[in-house]
């Protein structure tokens, strides 16, 4: 046993001080990221805000509606080879750069992913996705999947440490997920122990990814627009969105009325809501390490998502980063006791 003392810090603990600034309006931020990716040589551009693979996030609906601001759907991995055929049919090509078919390790995960791609060989992303990334298996796993689909672009996770981020990278992932417990639906930490601060993990892991070439998602944890833009200024590429996301039209989950209001299911993907629908509940072996939640109703994603990229073109203006990619070079993170004024609630 050994303890570390270095504070390690959440979103919530810092807030990102101003600096000098020529912008003269929102309107002059550029949000747009290009990428070349270190394995699979694909070059990408867009916003790089990606919708969870949660069945209550990821759906094609959402999928449609982000691809229209630029952005990204890992789409949830329960979905038939039929849904997947019947989606794609006639889309035009920019929706292959702006969906990943997500997979778990096990066999039936793998055929399914095998199935999809070999029917639909324009799609670029794999979204490998798994609570626990740090098992020898998991890389294992990686490392089949990079043989198997070497043109593709293979996102892997969930790590939070520095160490496995470079595991993964040189095991032929071309970005990892980066996130333990952090998720509004999600009890990782409670029921285990096990955990990483967000913000902590995605500086780290975003230092180990970009000495190798490499990219992070930082995956859960975001609560606000700003949370966002912390994430970015933290050196994140990518960041993966559940539950801001949820509750709306293109949202999976069932909508429920009460009182007069609507609201919309969102569980995590290990809760036992979940393994209840897809796994016929949970395994005697394992507990349930997610909860289920009433989301309010919310409307039309497309909403939200102007609300989330003004928040962040807003961040860029307060810090004279007149696009993305200088957020994290003019990034300056206070330590705070204080984030919001909640006298109006």
């Amino acid at each position: 046993m050994r303890i570390e003392t270095d504070v390690k810090l959440g979103f919530k603990d810092v807030l990102i001080r101003p600096k000098r600034s020529t912008l003269k309006s929102r309107a002059q931020v550029n949000l747009d990221r290009e990428f070349t990716f270190l394995h699979s040589k694909l070059k990408w551009h867009g916003i790089p805000v990606i919708a969870a693979n949660m069945d209550t996030v990821g759906t094609f609906q959402t999928a449609d509606a982000l691809a229209e601001f630029g952005l990204l759907t890992a789409v949830h991995k329960h979905y038939s080879l039929q849904q997947w055929d019947n989606y794609l049919q006639g889309k035009s090509d920019d929706i292959y750069q702006r969906i990943m078919v997500s997979t778990g390790t096990a066999k039936d995960d793998f055929s399914l992913m095998q199935q999809i791609i070999g029917q639909h060989p324009k799609l670029q992303f794999i979204c490998i996705d798994v609570a626990n990334g740090y098992a020898e298996a998991f890389v294992d796993f990686v490392k089949r999947v990079r043989d198997e689909f070497p043109d593709q672009t293979i996102v892997a996770g969930n790590v939070v440490t520095g160490e496995m981020v470079e595991e993964l990278l040189l095991s032929g992932a071309d970005i990892v997920k980066v996130g333990i417990g952090p998720g509004s639906v999600c009890t990782t930490r409670v029921k285990t122990g096990v955990g990483y601060p967000q913000l902590s993990a995605v500086i780290e892991c975003a230092d180990a990814a970009h000495g190798l070439g490499g990219r992070i998602i930082s995956d859960g944890g975001c609560v606000c627009a700003g949370d966002v833009s912390k994430a970015f200024g933290g050196g994140a590429d990518f960041v993966m969105l559940g539950g801001m996301l949820a509750g709306h039209d293109e949202s999976g989950g069932q909508l429920v009325q009460r009182d007069g209001q609507q609201f919309k299911l969102f569980y995590g993907m290990s809760s036992s809501t979940a393994m209840e629908k897809h796994a016929g509940g949970v395994a005697e072996y394992r507990a349930s390490e997610g909860k289920t939640v009433e989301v309010p109703y919310r409307g039309p994603v497309a909403d939200t998502v102007k609300d989330i990229l003004g928040g962040v073109r807003s961040t860029c203006t307060y810090v004279g980063a007149g696009a993305l990619k200088e957020l994290t070079k003019r990034t300056t993170f206070i330590r705070v006791q204080e984030q919001e004024n909640k006298t109006f609630t």
